[in-house]
């Protein structure tokens, strides 16, 4: 699916003030209780006061903690921070940012009211769903507001609607529309409910220790004689014996039996005082001693006063958690005694009773899902393997050191054969050739459970479950696992900006009269795709999606996102518009405040408890501030995708003779707004969208792959792509992404299966076969040294390239960035001997990559002597020193500074 309908060049700069555009009001949900006094951050920010009298007492150490946290990364709040850096001076977008910064205050402590802070408001998978319970039984959570009965149905109570169910008023409906059902274990016939309410079962441990056969009434006894000194604990037959004994110590055996005959009581401080002195002074007691010291000032329960000997005495003490843990019967015990209410792979669905009738629903929050045997409906499958099963992680996460050269691809196509491959396979045969080739990060984009296999895995149904179609989730546990171990950072490709309208398996009127998830109206459906728009405003789909973002982390161990599609959520009209850079476009009545609040709320999240996250921004319409700090008015993103350039890149090739490239359109579009861009030549986009791959483009329907091939062809084919994937890396703001199979020019689209192609999965594939043949192995061995030069040598992770010279008239582009010199001659027909480049540092240069060596595809006119240049004084394009260089058509040289000349 296209990221966005519009091609889209550079866009222009800012335009000169424009008048003051009106505040949007904030939509907020109604009817949202806010719990008083919260303790979170929010509270200081928002404009409500907090508990009353909290300014008369310093703050407790847990409260300090609280209040120094900072909503972002930076280190003082600018709302319009990031416009001066940048030197935007429009006043109505400086307004915009400063309304959208006080809805976020407002959104924040909305959220916060409810789930206290971002821990709690992303960790909603931790009770949403089904989980086991340590008390022999299992909890099943929904949210479904709409409806007005619930229940689980499935193969443990044969599809039963009635068996395990809540109703309103009974269980868990609560003011939110939450319903929680509760599934007991079954007792086995013979067996006795335990004696203890408290009995725990460790489902999860692979020890066993309430298995050895101790009667629990011996644990019991052995606990309070280790803990308990004599004296210190006495067994309670009644609830009110403490209170009959104390009666009978203030007033004596035969005290008043009513209030005539009690008479007057005098203060509390009298009584303790005569109490006192009747005591006697036993130092050998083992009783604590503690006594309430009024010193005049407010009572507070956290000073309260004891002699030291007993307060050291108590702190002394360790509790017998030896004797505690046998007390939790193992999962041995347990499966002796109990029947699991829903057991590990059973097939389960939620039942609703709606005011438009009953129902039936695939959880929201479900793990894995299956399609039904007849295609006819999916279910949902509980995921909840023994301990023996369960995958074990080997391998710690790796970071990323220098830049970031991502390799996107997609399970499904990544095989040989036609048919849709799996999360083994890939692990097993792609994985190693991703290593090989250099990169350091993949980005798997289809991984999120979809219906339709031909949408590319982007209308998303079900958020917290991996596809099915590809595997297990211990199958792609595995995946990431292995791939971590061979220091590859594993990126996915998320989507919230839109989701699925399917109603059997999606949440497209999930609880059958009230579209919870989504927009009602002409909002809530997308006006091209068919698919739906999330409320961004309302508090329990932020619950949703931010704990589907910490899920994918904690459960999974991705190491980052990619926000897909970005202006289908930031703007009503889903990005079909035309844009022409006019800063107005970005807070106009099309932007949706909700979904960038939304956004910097993310990033707030992913990046406070994850703090080696990555997040990058797919927007096509350059929304200013994307990777600036959320503390300085921007999104927060780690770095943004360059859209324009593979679009830059396609025009040429289709619509523009070669003798007739702008050097200077190329440059603006590469070199523009470099900071934290990543760049790639071609991504999916271009072969799923019924397009041609650039590799199709260039070798005319794949001729170049047939044993007789003229040699003109296979220049032009290996050098054109190899200059165009050189300087597209080298431009780039620190990050560059190949999709699978780009790496060695694949000469076929992707086309999935689907009813124009009679589902077939001739196009679904990859050609591996084609590295080691002709023009495509040429074409690799390039591409695998340019990543693996990066990795030596940090070609990229330096500053911002500085474009020396740009000539449309020579076709000859060179810039520099750090101590490497870049150069090209795009021209396909002229060659130059002695072509002066200028350069500031005078010194030797090294020639470090050639794209004319034969190994690529090139001719090798550059002999050894050519390796080596030195500077001379001579000034060139407002450089002090210049190189006199070889430059062969249609080649790119990259030079290192090796040694510097002082004079």
């Amino acid at each position: 699916m296209d990221s966005c309908a519009l091609f889209l060049s550079t866009p222009r700069p800012p335009p000169p003030l424009v008048p003051a555009h009106r505040r949007r009001p904030l939509a907020s949900r109604s009817g949202l209780r806010r719990r008083e006094g919260c303790p979170c951050s929010c509270a200081s920010s928002s404009s409500s006061s907090g508990r009353a009298g909290s300014q008369d007492r310093p703050p407790r150490p847990w409260q300090q903690k609280q209040r120094t946290q900072r909503p972002g990364r930076g280190e003082a709040i600018d709302p319009v921070g990031f416009l001066a850096k940048h030197g935007i001076s429009d006043r109505a977008f400086a307004q915009f940012l400063r309304d959208r910064y006080k809805a976020l205050k407002d959104r924040r402590w909305e959220l916060h009211s409810r789930l206290i802070d971002l821990k709690e408001a992303s960790s909603g998978f931790e009770l949403m769903g089904m989980h086991r319970h340590r008390q022999h039984r299992v909890d099943f959570m929904e949210w479904a507001p709409g409806a007005r009965y619930c229940s689980v149905v499935g193969d443990f109570n044969q599809w039963s609607t009635t068996e395990n169910c809540a109703r309103e008023g009974h269980l868990g409906h609560d003011d939110f529309g939450y319903w929680t059902i509760i599934l007991e274990d079954k007792l086995r016939e013979g067996q006795e409910p335990d004696e203890y309410y408290f009995q725990e079962y460790n489902y999860a441990d692979d020890y066993d220790k309430g298995d050895n056969g101790v009667d629990v009434e011996e644990l019991i006894h052995r606990m309070n004689e280790e803990y308990w000194e004599p004296g210190e604990i006495k067994s309670q037959k009644s609830r009110l014996e403490v209170v009959a004994k104390l009666y009978e110590q203030m007033f004596g055996p035969n005290g008043p039996q009513t209030e005539e005959e009690l008479g007057d009581i005098p203060d509390a401080e009298t009584r303790y005082n005569e109490w006192k002195a009747l005591q006697k002074d036993d130092s050998a007691s083992s009783l604590p001693c503690y006594d309430i010291i009024d010193n005049g000032q407010e009572f507070d329960i956290f000073n309260v006063a004891t002699d030291r000997v007993s307060f050291e005495k108590f702190q002394g003490k360790s509790p017998p958690l030896a004797y505690w843990v046998e007390m939790r019967k193992g999962r041995k015990a347990w499966l002796e005694k109990y029947v699991p209410a829903i057991s590990h792979k059973d097939k389960y669905r939620v039942y609703f009773n709606t005011p438009d009738g009953g129902l039936e629903r695939i959880p929201a929050w479900a793990t894995y899902v299956l399609p039904d045997a007849e295609g006819k409906q999916s279910y949902a499958v509980h995921w909840d393997p023994p301990p023996e099963e369960i995958y074990k992680w080997r391998f710690e996460r790796p970071k990323v050191k220098g830049s970031l050269r991502i390799y996107e691809c997609h399970v499904g196509i990544s095989g040989s054969e036609q048919k849709i491959s799996s999360f083994q396979e890939f692990t097993s045969n792609v994985l190693p050739h991703i290593k090989d080739a250099g990169y350091n990060a993949i980005q798997l984009i289809g991984i999120v459970e979809h219906k339709d296999y031909s949408s590319v895995g982007y209308k998303v149904t079900n958020y917290f479950s991996v596809s099915s179609r590809f595997g297990s989730p211990d199958d792609f546990k595995k995946l990431v696992d292995e791939a971590h171990g061979l220091g590859l950072v594993v990126l996915l490709d998320i989507v919230h900006s839109y989701a699925s309208a399917d109603e059997l398996v999606g949440l497209s009127l999930f609880d059958g009269s009230n579209d919870c998830y989504f927009h009602s109206g002409k909002r809530g459906h997308h006006k091209y795709w068919g698919t739906r728009m999330f409320k961004y405003d309302d508090i329990d789909v932020l619950h949703f999606l931010l704990s589907n973002l910490n899920w994918w982390v904690t459960e999974y161990r991705v190491d980052g996102f990619q926000f897909h599609s970005l202006p289908s959520m930031l703007y009503t009209h889903n990005g079909f518009s035309t844009f022409t850079g006019a800063t107005e476009e970005y807070y106009n009545q099309y932007v949706d405040e909700d979904a960038l609040i939304y956004l910097i709320i993310a990033n707030e999240m992913l990046h406070e408890l994850h703090p080696d996250i990555i997040t990058i921004a797919e927007d096509a319409t350059f929304y200013p501030g994307l990777c600036e700090p959320t503390t300085q008015g921007g999104l927060g993103f780690d770095y943004w995708v360059n859209l324009s350039i593979p679009e830059m890149w396609l025009w040429h090739l289709e619509n523009v003779p070669e003798q007739e490239w702008s050097m200077n359109k190329i440059m603006r579009v590469l070199v523009n707004n470099n900071s934290n861009m990543l760049s790639y030549v071609e991504n999916h986009n271009q072969s799923i969208s019924g397009r041609k791959s650039f590799a199709e483009i260039i070798l005319y329907e794949g001729k170049c792959s047939n044993s007789s091939v003229d040699n003109d062809l296979i220049f032009r084919a290996s050098s054109l792509l190899n200059i165009i994937k050189l300087i597209t890396f080298t431009t780039s703001g620190g990050a560059y992404l190949n999709f699978i199979g780009n790496e060695f020019a694949h000469p076929k689209r992707i086309e999935f299966p689907m009813s124009s192609n009679d589902y077939s999965f001739c196009l679904a594939n990859r050609q591996w076969e084609l590295l080691d043949k002709g023009v495509h192995k040429h074409i690799f061995n390039f591409d695998k040294d340019i990543m693996s030069l990066d990795g030596k040598e940090r070609l990229i992770s330096g500053g911002s390239p500085i474009v020396h010279h740009c000539d449309d008239t020579s076709m000859i582009i060179y810039f520099t960035r750090g101590p490497f010199l870049f150069v090209f001659n795009f021209n396909p027909d002229a060659s130059y001997q002695l072509y002066s480049v200028g350069v500031d540092e005078a010194g030797e240069y090294q020639l470090i990559l050639n794209t004319d060596e034969t190994k690529y595809g090139g001719r090798g006119e550059l002999t050894s002597n050519q390796y080596m240049k030195r500077t001379s004084d001579n000034r060139v394009g407002g450089c002090r020193n210049s190189l006199e260089l070889t430059l062969p058509s249609r080649s790119a040289q990259v030079f290192k500074l090796v040694r510097i000349l002082r004079i």
